[in-house]
C-alpha cells in the first residue's frame, strides 16, 4: 500500500492523484457539453460547461454539476467570477476538477451570459 494503511494519508494522496489526472487532460478539446439556463426573479443566467464527448454531456451528474454551477452564477458577474465562487464548499472550478478526475475527460466553463430586466 502507497500510505501504510493510514486512511487520512490515503485520502490526500487519492487526492493528489485525481489533480494530476486532470491536469493531464486540460489539453484535450472540450466540444461537447451542455447550456444550463436559470431565471430567478428579474435576472437569468445562461452558462456553457463543455465536456470531451456528448456521452458525457447526457450523464445525470454532469447535469446537475451544470444545473448547480448556473444557480451559483446567478450571483457573479463574469465568467472569472463564476469560476471562484462558491459552490457547496468548494469554488465552482474546484467542483470541474473533481468531476474531471472522476470522470476522465477534460471539462470547463466555456461562457456565461446574464440578462436583467422586469420580465425575463
Amino acid at each position: 500500500t502507497e500510505t501504510n494503511g493510514d486512511m487520512e494519508a490515503a485520502v490526500d494522496w487519492l487526492r493528489t492523484k485525481g489533480l494530476a489526472k486532470a491536469a493531464k487532460k486540460s489539453g484535450r478539446t472540450a466540444a461537447e457539453g451542455l447550456v444550463a439556463v436559470v431565471v430567478d426573479g428579474g435576472k437569468g443566467v445562461a452558462v456553457e460547461v463543455n465536456s470531451e464527448t456528448d456521452f458525457v454531456g447526457k450523464n445525470a451528474e454532469f447535469q446537475e454539476m451544470v444545473g448547480g454551477i448556473a444557480k451559483t452564477a446567478l450571483g457573479v458577474s463574469d465568467i472569472e467570477a463564476l469560476k471562484a465562487a462558491d459552490m457547496g464548499g468548494k469554488t465552482v472550478e474546484a467542483v470541474i476538477t473533481d468531476k474531471i478526475a472522476t470522470v476522465g475527460e477534460n471539462m470547463s466553463v466555456r461562457r456565461m451570459a446574464a440578462l436583467e430586466g422586469d420580465t425575463v
